[in-house]
């Protein structure tokens, strides 16, 4: 072919894909902006069709599986037809709620399958062919059939590894994307100040600025809001705002925060998170002084959307517009919870239902048109930019390749490895020697695999979850390892206690592991929101996951007689505690040999845990909350305001075990601490650490400050930097950190953010009550 025949050629071509595109009405034009195409397509849609797009109905029973093939289901095409849905959530989900298990679920190919076939018939059977929102949800992994599952949130918070949790949003967004949704429900910022309630494990934990620090990474490992990128997610922050600190730890209940107590610590890690490119924002249940949050026309736009110039859209928590009217009866009709909460900032009704009324309410003059147009424009931006009118299709074989692949698998180890809490090491009993003869692993939680995962996880296959039992067993041979339950979680009924303290007897050292649960089985009834419903004709496992908050944080069940039992044998014993919250652990703190806790370790846990207790991995993670001694101390965060607790009259008015703390099988120094004044409101700290113990291991360098004198009230201390490195035994580094503007500043008596001058003291240690270093440092001019 000669050059100039080839030139003629191609411009032929592109001269066709010109007209091509220019024969297409603009808003299917991909040359046009995203902004002439949104204007276009909502000139283009009735009020019915706009409502629709502001509608995410559950998405499980949208789709039929016959002979390997996918295909829309009857419900799904008259949702089409009567209320023209622009989102599904949870179409690939499965769990006893949903009632979709291993063998009626989608895995991975077939989930791909289902999104293609729901998206083909939405762009050829309606009449604009808008492209669906497949929303699914993802705070430790996609919960979906066949996919990786990680540790909790209170696990991932416990690494305080802002890289590793970017890396565990990046596998997160690619086994979401290549099974073809969008929308990633995670992760939750919410400040957890009272462990009774059910939720905690979902968390960040209690301090603002971990929870932003790890909470901007999981957005970035998600996609950083940039939608253009193969695997982006529209990462969705959870839930806003103060969910986590309701009244008596009952879920959903009102919260009792102060406007100055918002700003300083339950906002900033949605802010942070916001910048990093989350573009969604999941309302919570409760309210906050009479507002129900749902319905916080401050909280949603005024601060949201004017202060924060969030572009993304806000979505309700399920059913929580209902909320508005049913439970906090600020609203006579669904009607009118309807209207308070699109005209309040919420875009997208979760659920499906009481946005329906929105068209009525247009029609009879309620409410604006404008209102509505304002929510859906933000809708269709993100479909746009997501590129969905394009390609709304996924390659299901790829996605078999994607989701769960090895590489995924070494990361969900890695995690859990890096998230054990090391809390009691008496005369460094741990690590084990592999050449021990008898080793008895016993208890609830040593070889319980749902036990292992937490909520909202999806049903596993046996062989893809590891055990503490599997993984002790992967260091020893199976002749060497005597395993025995014991007991359960919560049920009295089985007792072999007996059986355990003979298996005990004839072990050089026990290894129990006890806790709790959130794993969910189909004895157990759920409310409409997916919360489980406790019933007492059939005692579960489950004392955590939404809707089980506690009274209490001790041990259930027969737990505590099963540890008094062991330690009664006389042999060396090690308690490691899978738990979805800080149980009580003063008993373990002071008469087991060992003590560590693993939170709820995802798919790996198992091996993880084996890991540490043999000595392959030396233990680094830390106390994302404190451990209380008893419920009487609630709160007992570590970055209370002043003044200083005093004892009550029966114990400590201290933590048992404080935020940051973790111990190591090495040791590490502190030493030279400088600080370096660059401007008035900017100041270089640098200091050296070396491992000066016999292992190598990793170390958490954590800076905490406090304003000494100022116009408020102040924290006796926080968190404002940290770091987790790696030391040689014998190696020393240098960290550096700085402090800022914005980490010298308060909210002042007028609600503004300001710095004031005066004294500062810079506190560098291993926890927050294992300070090693300070200086004093000077603001004195602005």
């Amino acid at each position: 072919m000669t050059k100039r025949l080839y030139i003629l050629i191609v411009g032929l071509a592109m001269n066709v894909v010109a007209f091509a595109q220019s024969s297409l009405l603009p808003y299917k034009n991909p040359v046009l902006s995203v902004d002439e195409r949104v204007k276009d397509l909502l000139s283009r849609m009735t009020l019915e069709e706009k409502v629709g797009q502001l509608l995410c109905p559950l998405g499980w029973e949208m789709y039929e599986i016959k002979d390997d093939e996918v295909h829309p289901s009857e419900k799904f095409k008259r949702l089409m037809k009567e209320k023209n849905a622009g989102m599904l959530w949870a179409t690939y989900r499965a769990d006893p709620w949903t009632k979709k298990t291993l063998e009626n679920g989608l895995n991975p190919e077939l989930a791909a399958k289902a999104g293609n076939a729901l998206q083909k018939y939405v762009i050829e059977n309606t009449r604009l062919g808008i492209p669906l929102f497949l929303a699914e949800e993802a705070p430790h992994g996609h919960m979906a059939i066949g996919t990786t599952v990680f540790p909790t949130g209170i696990g991932m918070a416990a690494t305080w590894s802002p890289v590793l949790i970017e890396e565990v949003g990046n596998v997160i967004a690619k086994e979401i994307r290549s099974q073809g949704a969008h929308i990633s429900y995670g992760p939750v910022l919410d400040l957890s100040r009272d462990p009774r309630w059910s939720r905690v494990e979902e968390t960040f934990g209690e301090d603002p600025v971990l929870s932003g620090r790890l909470g901007a990474a999981m957005v970035i490992g998600l996609g950083s809001g940039d939608l253009s990128r193969e695997y982006a997610t529209i990462a969705t922050l959870k839930h806003f705002l103060a969910y986590a600190v309701p009244e008596g730890g009952q879920n959903g209940n009102y919260a009792s925060v102060g406007t100055r107590d918002l700003h300083e610590n339950f906002l900033p890690p949605f802010q942070e998170a916001i910048d990093a490119g989350a573009l969604s924002v999941m309302t919570s249940y409760n309210s906050i002084d009479g507002i129900p949050c749902t319905a916080n026309y401050y909280l949603l736009t005024q601060l949201l959307r004017n202060e924060w110039r969030f572009r993304g859209f806000v979505v309700s928590d399920l059913y929580s517009i209902e909320g508005v009217h049913e439970s906090h009866f600020v609203a006579p009709t669904i009607e009118e919870a309807a209207m308070q909460v699109v005209s309040a900032g919420v875009d997208i009704d979760l659920g499906g239902n009481a946005f329906m009324n929105l068209t009525h309410a247009v029609q009879s003059g309620k409410i604006s048109e404008a209102v509505i147009d304002t929510a859906v424009c933000r809708v269709l931006r993100m479909k746009f930019e997501m590129g969905l009118f394009e390609h709304p299709y996924v390659n299901p074989k790829s996605a078999t390749k994607v989701v769960r692949s090895e590489e995924h698998i070494r990361l969900a180890h890695k995690v859990a490895q890096s998230s054990i809490v090391l809390l009691k090491n008496k005369n460094s009993i741990l690590p084990l020697n592999k050449k021990i003869k008898k080793v008895a692993v016993v208890g609830p939680n040593a070889d319980n695999r749902y036990n292992m995962l937490g909520d909202y996880t999806a049903p596993q296959e046996d062989e893809n979850i590891k055990t503490v039992l599997d993984g002790v067993i992967s260091k020893l041979s199976p002749s060497k390892v005597e395993y025995v339950r014991g007991c359960a979680i919560r049920d009295t009924t089985v007792n072999e206690i007996a059986e355990v303290v003979e298996a005990a007897s004839c072990s050089e050292v026990i290894i129990a592991v006890v806790g709790g649960s959130s794993a969910r089985d189909f004895k157990t009834s759920y409310q409409e929101t997916g919360a489980a419903i406790a019933d007492e004709k059939s005692i579960s496992d489950m004392e955590c996951g939404e809707g089980f908050d506690r009274a209490t944080l001790t041990l259930l069940g027969k737990q505590q007689d099963l540890l008094n039992a062991l330690k009664a044998t006389g042999k060396p014993l090690i308690v490691v505690y899978i738990e979805g919250r800080p149980l009580d652990k003063v008993w373990a703190s002071e008469y087991a040999d060992a003590l560590l806790t693993a939170s709820y370790p995802g798919q790996e846990g198992g091996y993880a845990i084996a890991d540490v207790l043999f000595g392959d991995y030396n233990p680094a993670g830390r106390l994302p909350v404190s451990v209380p001694r008893s419920v009487g101390q609630i709160p007992v965060y570590y970055n209370k305001k002043a003044p200083c607790n005093h004892d009550y009259v029966e114990q400590a008015a201290s933590p048992l075990y404080t935020f940051g703390y973790g111990l190591s099988y090495t040791t590490f120094e502190y030493s030279d601490l400088q600080v370096m004044r660059k401007s008035p409101c900017y100041f270089e700290v640098s200091f050296k650490v070396k491992n000066t113990g016999s292992y190598d291991g990793e170390e958490v360098a954590q800076l905490y400050l406090r304003d000494e004198y100022a116009s408020v009230v102040q924290p006796l201390r926080q968190l404002k930097c940290f770091e987790r490195f790696f030391l040689k035994r014998g190696e020393e580094k240098e960290i550096f950190f700085t402090l800022t503007e914005k980490d010298l500043s308060i909210i002042d008596r007028n609600m503004k953010r300001v710095v004031e001058t005066g004294d500062f003291r810079i506190m560098i240690g291993a926890s927050s009550d294992d300070i090693r270093l300070t200086k004093d440092i000077s603001v004195e001019s602005l």
